[in-house]
């Protein structure tokens, strides 16, 4: 087992969904087989236009044979272990390089940085984790006042293994998961309702609006970005309830068990439509909608 890289854009040919599977091809096989049980980091290249750079993290369950597609594998993502960054990370940091594993013997870039699956060291993986979900303060370790002694020092990758333990246990605290994944959610929508329009913040400065599932946690929904949408206390009760849901293209539908249906559609914003988030990655996915009408739409 071992860390990785996975590189994934969002234009890509492969059926990807990352938050559930990872198509690629048979030269890459023993490499994403090396990650299984492990945790990979998503990576969109600086080649695409407004790149994510390294944007979130997974845990890698098993590879099977892909059952369409001949000579085609996928990885299959361990349910509730992906978790989009914070802040998504770029490939140059500001003390430049941030996979500092890609540098070759003369501090170049080496061909490895092409490569759409790559092993990456825990060094490196500490440090896109903490870049992406701003871990510094919660998991360095203390430091004695008295200092650090020089044999503690000569041991530095027993130290990072468990480094890199405390991180793979900050990732999956359900805790973080859910203050991770209502940051990256109300941000993405202004800490405005999708359904009602307002953007209501309190005394304290806080914004009275949550970062609803549309797929639940409790029925293998993952944090990410578009299987999630703001809303205020109200319409996340009823969207929970299934007294509301939405099309495809965002239409606002309402439940025949709604007892006041005057009262609802006057709740809602004028155009009937979830207001989206601005970029299109970040919109709630046709497959998380079509799952909600499915199992929560009283229709």
């Amino acid at each position: 087992m071992g860390f990785g890289v996975f590189i994934h854009r969002l234009d890509s040919i492969y059926n990807d969904r990352p938050a559930e599977q990872y198509q690629f091809p048979r030269p890459y096989l023993r490499r994403v087989e090396a990650c299984v049980g492990d945790w990979i980091i998503y990576y969109e290249p600086s080649k695409v236009t407004d790149t994510r750079g390294y944007y979130a993290v997974a845990k890698v369950q098993q590879v099977i044979p892909d059952p369409v597609t001949p000579d085609m594998y996928l990885a299959l993502i361990e349910p509730g272990t992906y978790l989009d960054f914070v802040n998504p990370v770029p490939f140059n940091g500001t003390d430049g390089l941030v996979e500092r594993g890609l540098l070759n013997n003369q501090e170049r870039i080496s061909g490895r940085a092409q490569s759409a699956v790559r092993p990456i060291s825990p060094s490196d993986f500490n440090r896109i984790i903490d870049l992406g979900l701003e871990t510094n303060e919660l998991l360095l370790p203390r430091v004695d006042e008295t200092g650090t002694s020089a044999g503690f020092q000569d041991e530095q990758a027993p130290f990072e293994v468990e480094q890199s333990r405390d991180r793979v246990s900050y990732i999956g605290s359900r805790i973080v998961r859910d203050r991770i994944f209502r940051r990256i959610v109300l941000r993405a929508y202004d800490e405005r309702c999708a359904i009602t329009g307002l953007k209501l913040i309190n005394g304290g400065g806080r914004a009275e609006v949550s970062a609803a599932h549309i797929r639940p946690v409790e029925a293998n929904g993952p944090d990410v970005i578009n299987n999630g949408i703001a809303l205020s206390g109200t319409a996340h009760w009823m969207f929970d309830r299934g007294l509301i849901s939405l099309s495809d293209d965002l239409e606002i539908l309402i439940s025949r068990q709604v007892n006041d249906l005057d009262s609802v559609q006057a709740f809602m914003n004028k155009a009937r439509r979830a207001l989206p988030p601005r970029r299109q990655f970040e919109r709630p996915h046709a497959h998380f909608l079509q799952w909600h009408r499915d199992h929560c739409f009283k229709q």
